[in-house]
């Protein structure tokens, strides 16, 4: 990573973060974070692979051109 974050400083980002939000919002916005990182590596990753429905549709497209 191109930032050198030490633990002190990760302290201090999550005790800001929780008097900000409080402790009955942190692990809601830390949960939906998680997910929307989910989501994002997910979509990054099925973009790299073809997709099933393409290679489904190649034959189909074949037998209709020969017929």
């Amino acid at each position: 990573m191109p930032f050198n974050i030490g633990p002190m400083e990760l302290v201090i980002v999550l005790v800001i973060a929780l008097v900000i939000l409080g402790p009955k919002r942190l692990p809601e916005v830390g949960k939906s974070i998680g997910h929307g990182m989910r989501e994002f590596k997910d979509a990054i990753s099925s973009a790299d692979k073809p997709d099933q429905d393409d290679e489904d549709e190649s034959p189909a497209l074949k037998t209709t051109e020969r017929a």
